[in-house]
């Protein structure tokens, strides 16, 4: 695990409901020392955290982008990724699909369909 890979990481899809894994994911990669931003439509905070309403709301760049929406949604936010010049979209379970991972990738935006928790050894 190395939580300097990164500069900085948005999870989009952070919730204040702590069973939800947008909470968890967030939750844990702060606890694990990783440079985080919440997204969530409805702004507001988590774990005192500001959650930012969209991608283009954060001051800095992400170079990566954890999605925890569901499919549909997945795919707005790789046109997002693609308009900001995002290169790096991971797609937890649940929030990947066929038509998610195709836009992406005609975007040229890199895509992992793994949770990227277990994949780092967090979980």
């Amino acid at each position: 695990m190395n939580a300097n890979e990164y500069k900085l990481i948005a999870v989009v899809g952070v919730s204040d409901d702590a069973s939800k894994y947008g909470h968890k994911i967030f939750r844990d990669l702060l606890k694990a020392g990783y440079p985080v931003k919440g997204v969530n439509p409805k702004g507001g905070f988590v774990l005192g955290n500001n959650i930012y309403k969209s991608l283009a709301d954060i001051e800095t760049r992400p170079d990566l982008v954890i999605s925890v929406v569901p499919p549909a949604v997945t795919e707005k936010i790789a046109e997002e990724c693609n308009k900001l010049g995002i290169k790096t979209l991971w797609m937890q379970p649940g929030s990947e699909s066929p038509a998610a991972v195709e836009k992406a990738g005609t975007y040229g935006i890199k895509t992992v369909t793994a949770c990227f928790m277990v994949q780092k050894g967090l979980w």
